[in-house]
């Protein structure tokens, strides 16, 4: 399961922590977290995996600011363009969770509802948790299917939550129980950060 959002809250924000309870609730499903691999809420999913006794791995991306791969990360790969980490989070998840975020988030968030719906992917659940942070974009979204930019089923791609409990009950009927995945064991993975980088 991919999550996305931003690197700038740090440690004791609390989308950090309700990232860090994704987390360890998508472990808990049997899922190995993905994350843009850098600081704020991704490194909160990471931890909230590692810490759940998880797998956790990274796409980090070569930026000038914020964007060192966090110290959760079991295995990850550094990206130098931006689409070609996207085709890494998208690639590989069954679903998506959506955090608070910046130009990045909205970008990978559209991204995914746009795949989702032109059909290119499965419909994969999209979670996005933060109702109040989230509150503008769907109107905006409403907006568009006012205007008939989009249909108004297209709404119903995404769950919008602030309970971690619910979005992980959504991800297990719409992402485990529709797929019929299945759980396996795997070995861990090196616990040393640039130990075992993906390349």
């Amino acid at each position: 399961m991919t999550v996305f959002g931003s690197a700038r809250f740090d440690e004791h924000h609390r989308y950090y922590a309700m990232a860090r309870e994704v987390g360890g609730g998508l472990v808990g499903l049997g899922f190995t977290v993905m994350t843009g691999g850098g600081p704020g809420v991704m490194e909160g999913a990471n931890r909230g995996a590692r810490e759940a006794g998880g797998r956790s791995v990274g796409c980090n991306v070569e930026l000038p600011l914020e964007q060192v791969p966090n110290p959760y990360l079991d295995r990850w790969v550094t990206c130098r363009y931006f689409f070609v980490r996207k085709v890494l989070l998208v690639k590989y998840s069954y679903a998506f969770i959506v955090m608070p975020g910046g130009f990045g988030t909205l970008d990978e968030l559209t991204e995914a509802l746009t795949l989702i719906q032109t059909r290119k992917i499965l419909q994969f659940p999209i979670v996005l948790m933060g109702r109040d942070y989230w509150a503008p974009f769907l109107a905006m979204v409403r907006t568009m299917v006012e205007a008939g930019t989009i249909s108004a089923t297209d709404l119903d791609l995404m769950l919008v939550t602030d309970s971690v409990p619910d979005a992980m009950a959504h991800l297990q009927q719409h992402a485990v129980d529709r797929f019929g995945l299945k759980r396996r064991r795997f070995p861990r993975a090196s616990r040393v950060l640039g130990e075992r980088p993906l390349t």
